[in-house]
């Protein structure tokens, strides 16, 4: 996180709770908008991820970023989706507890992309095996097929999830994925049979006739053309610019393959899909009874045939109602209305419970197949459906802010348990603050008896005629008093103009959202005639068998409503979620037509505002800004106080309070926890931070003369140690090694000489000669005087030009890994079977084979004038005289594997050692 500190006038601060007027929603704005104008779509409020969906491509999700952010301290990087997906998984490991990542935010936002790269994240990160593998591919091929049934295009989002869906990805104790569980909530059903205009039925229909070949679309008796289907049609945009439903059915397709479906399951899944469209294709006419009757007889024979359901049967169903009058049965003609509430009423029970069946048989191919003790932890994905407000609010819109109201509430009572946790745990006193408690407004929606869903229930099912107007006046009856609650009759006279006469209006948490209560009952009850039932109950489709049992014709309790199935379930995600540790993504979009760096501060305000990013924050905020471990605080701004520079040797907590007490912190500006320091304002540490910046800038300019004098240990001292390498070396030893420097190498100057090597070699990478003939070699200090030689006394002409063309080739281009290759430099032991240095020709790593087992052990083979050595670090393991080798082989594959031969009774002196693929071509 600090290290953006310093470009925070131009892309502001990458945490939210380092905002100076956190109170202020303006400044919050200000900020999120000037890091999305220079595509910084991420913004942590403490470890809460703020996403803001930037509409274009960046190259932010490259394998390189996956590793960049795995295994790192959670603020050492920028904001990212991937450090909240590390810190979880990590988490998860370290304290073998279950965490779970809640992904919220209106339609169009990007939750279904946040949750497919937190998917890939895990995929590339994590360990593996062939058989993991196979767990991991079904994981991310399960996000296609439920997009497919369960997403479709709407006014605001083209891939808009129309379901809830939490996934739980199990892992095993060395933190590999073994298997998974989807939860899928409340699937859109009315979007099967109407869709407002400008908006699409669920993608697979599309893809289907876009992407099915020709002899699939015969067999199912669908033609290409999506105009020719009712169901597809009323939203006037069959064909849209942004979706390629051909390409999408091919991954689908594939996806069916490798989550375990058999041919049978696709043939009927496939037979069920356009069995709906067939259904929407049924038209009724009325006979001279005023009774309805099917109009053309081609689309019910077509369903007869795909659902293997009985033709004149399935006829009856759809045009009469099964009536139990005491013992008898007795069946009731439909007129034209019912018969098409009907065939829509059948069409949704066919596709809701398909997509069922289709969520538990991908559960069944992502169970854990390792073993049941090995899956032992998991990290949970909730991508849920954001609140919104809209023209006309529905029954759905409704269970979905409700469903926002429970998740906010959970929010807030984690997060305030979370602080003051930390705060008692700390020893600092915690101070109470004052929030939105939504708890009222869902107790408006949930409580027994009392509540709009036990209402809607009670109106749903008691005896005679009950309307949705009726529905409403039992509304106004029961909580028209509340404070949350509006309609029509209870408003004011400045109110009523904006509320119709069968609307109802919330104040929810993030505003007023006025519903039309046309359609709650209906879609409530959710009610499907006995005789259709009968039918699917009897189909030759095994998934219709599965989906309607014939346990449910002898039941003769009335099913539970929607609403109240929505409720339970809600009930027990929460309870799932209060069981785990929490992270949250919230995702924001930034304007309506998908523009790239378009910043709509009305519209991003009022989603600032629902997804209780500003209480969040002031939650956070609670008393204060900043709270760092000791360790880490000390070890980056040491450099700032004498006492504590470059070493403190003592508990950290200590060398803390000596630093800021030399800064000059007030006592107002910070507390003292037990293992962090806690800074209140943001002020504070931003002047630690342009401190240690300036600071940081000095130490990187110190001189360093390479022509050691007495004054210069200082600088090389204070310059190594900028490099993080003050650790390895005490002040007194070097000081000491520095009066002695220009002894025979011994204990008392050794550390010094290694390091003074050591920093030639790493400015001699940098100053290499321009060409072989060049004798401009940098001048090495006089306590190098071996290493002068070596380049100009010690060699003739021809060997110095040899060495120069060995080196040339060795180090040009080739040494970026100086730092690592150097851990040791010039271990004695490294050469020590040499009086003068070793004449190296070539130098390449190496992988040597026992012959026992075949053992890969890491080796360097050297190559000089007379022997090949086999090299251990600083061991030598092998010598190889040139005169004893019967042969040198190589492979005919690009494998890099080279073979040299050795007399059998030479094999005892250089041990095991036959093969080695070299790891790049001699030249």
């Amino acid at each position: 996180m600090e290290g953006a500190l310093i470009a925070r006038d131009k892309v502001g601060v990458q945490d939210f709770v380092l905002l100076d007027s956190h109170t202020s929603e303006a400044a919050f704005l200000n900020n999120l908008r000037k890091r999305y104008q220079e595509n910084l779509i991420y913004t942590y409020i403490g470890s809460l991820l703020v996403s803001v969906n930037p509409y274009q491509e960046l190259d932010i999700y490259t394998v390189t970023q996956m590793q960049l952010y795995r295994g790192v301290n959670f603020f050492e990087l920028p904001p990212h989706l991937y450090a909240i997906a590390d810190n979880a998984y990590r988490v998860m490991c370290n304290e073998y507890n279950n965490h779970f990542i809640l992904i919220s935010g209106e339609s169009g936002a990007g939750k279904t992309e946040a949750s497919k790269k937190i998917l890939q994240y895990y995929a590339v990160t994590c360990p593996t095996t062939e058989q993991l593998q196979t767990v991991r591919d079904r994981l991310l091929l399960s996000n296609p097929v439920l997009e497919a049934f369960g997403n479709a295009k709407t006014l605001r989002n083209d891939n808009s999830s129309r379901f809830g869906k939490y996934m739980d990805i199990q892992f095993d104790f060395k933190g590999a994925p073994v298997g998974g569980h989807i939860l899928s909530y409340l699937i859109e059903k009315s979007r099967v049979v109407h869709q407002n205009h400008g908006e699409r039925n669920f993608h697979i229909f599309y893809q289907l006739l876009e992407g099915g070949d020709k002899d699939l679309l015969c067999w199912l008796g669908l033609e290409r053309n999506p105009q020719k289907y009712t169901y597809l049609i009323q939203g006037r945009c069959a064909k849209v610019f942004s979706i390629n439903d051909k390409n999408d059915w091919k991954i689908v397709r594939k996806a069916f393959s490798i989550i375990d479906f058999t041919e049978k399951d696709i043939e009927h899944l496939f037979g069920i899909v356009a069995s709906v469209l067939h259904l929407g294709n049924i038209q009724f006419e009325e006979d001279s009874n005023g009774h309805a009757i099917i109009r053309d007889g081609t689309q019910i024979k077509w369903i007869s045939k795909l659902l293997g359901a009985h033709l004149s049967i399935l006829q009856e169903a759809l045009t009469h109602r099964k009536i139990e009058a005491r013992s008898e049965e007795v069946l009731s003609p439909l007129n034209v209305d019912l018969a098409f509430y009907a065939r829509d009423a059948v069409a949704k029970a066919i596709y809701g419970r398909t997509f069922t069946w289709l969520v538990n048989k991908i559960n069944g191919s992502l169970a854990n197949k390792v073993g049941f003790l090995s899956g032992k932890t998991v990290i949970g994905l909730l991508d849920i459906y954001g609140f919104e407000v809209l023209d006309t609010n529905s029954f759905e819109q409704f269970c979905i802010n409700y469903c926002n109201e429970k998740l906010q509430q959970l929010l807030i009572e984690m997060t305030l348990k979370a602080e003051q946790e930390e705060y008692e745990l700390e020893g600092i006193e915690w101070e109470p603050i004052p929030y939105f408690n939504n708890k009222i407004i869902c107790d408006l929606v949930e409580q027994k008896h009392k509540g709009i869903i036990s209402i809607l229930d009670e109106e749903c099912l008691r005896p005679g005629e009950a309307t949705d107007l009726s529905f409403l006046e039992k509304l106004e009856e029961k909580v028209g008093d509340h404070a949350h609650f509006v309609t029509r009759k209870l408003a004011d006279q400045k109110t009523r103009k904006s509320i119709d006469w069968v609307d109802f209006r919330l104040l929810h948490y993030a505003g007023e959202v006025t519903y039309c209560a046309v359609g709650f009952l209906e879609k409530n009850n959710d009610l499907l005639y006995r005789n259709l039932k009968e039918v699917l109950c009897n189909s030759k489709n095994s998934i219709m068998r599965d989906c309607f049992l014939l346990s449910e014709l002898d039941n003769r309790r009335r099913p539970e409503t929607v609403a109240t199935q929505f409720k339970n379930s809600l009930t027990s995600l929460i309870e799932i979620l209060m069981s785990k540790e929490p992270s949250y993504i919230r995702c924001i979009k930034p304007n309506e037509n998908k523009e790239p760096g378009k910043f709509d501060d009305f519209l991003i305000r009022h989603q600032v505002k629902y997804l209780g990013l500003m209480e969040h924050l002031r939650v956070r905020r609670a008393g204060f800004a900043y709270r760092r471990k000791y360790e880490l605080f000390l070890q980056r701004y040491k450099s700032l106080c004498p006492a504590t520079w470059p070493h403190w040797h003592g508990p950290a907590a200590e060398g803390v309070e000596r630093l800021i007490k030399h800064i000059g912190y007030k006592p107002e500006e910070y507390k003292l926890g037990r293992t962090k320091i806690f800074i209140r304002f943001p002020k504070t540490l931003f002047a630690t931070e342009d401190a240690f910046e300036y600071r940081k800038h000095l130490l990187s300019k110190a001189p360093v003369p390479l022509v050691w004098d007495r004054g210069a240990w200082g600088s090389l001292f204070l310059a190594l140690a900028w490099m993080g390498l003050e650790a390895t070396w005490d002040g007194g030893r070097f000081i000491n090694g520095f009066i002695n420097r220009k002894k025979p190498l011994c204990p008392e100057n050794r550390d010094f000489v290694r390091l003074s090597q050591y920093y030639y070699l790493m400015k001699l990478r940098d100053h290499l000669p321009k060409n072989v003939l060049d004798e401009s070699w940098l001048q090495p200090p006089s306590i190098l005087e071996e290493v002068r030689e070596f380049q100009c006394k010690g060699l003739s002409f021809s060997h110095q030009l040899q060495q120069k063309v060995v080196t040339s080739a060795v180090f040009s281009g080739k040494k970026e890994g100086y730092l690592e290759s150097l851990g040791q430099p010039f271990l004695e032991t490294r050469l020590s079977e040499f009086s003068k240095p070793l004449e190296a020709s070539y130098v390449t790593p190496v992988i040597k084979y026992d012959r026992n087992g075949f053992k890969a052990r890491e080796r360097l083979l050297v190559l000089t004038q007379s022997s090949a050595y086999v090299v251990e670090m600083a061991k030598i393991k092998q010598k190889i005289e040139y005169s004893t080798l019967k042969g040198i082989s190589t492979s005919n594959l690009s494998d890099g594997i080279v073979v040299i031969h050795v007399p059998e009774d030479n094999k005892q002196k250089v041990g095991n050692w036959d093969t080695a693929p070299v790891s790049w071509c001699l030249k």
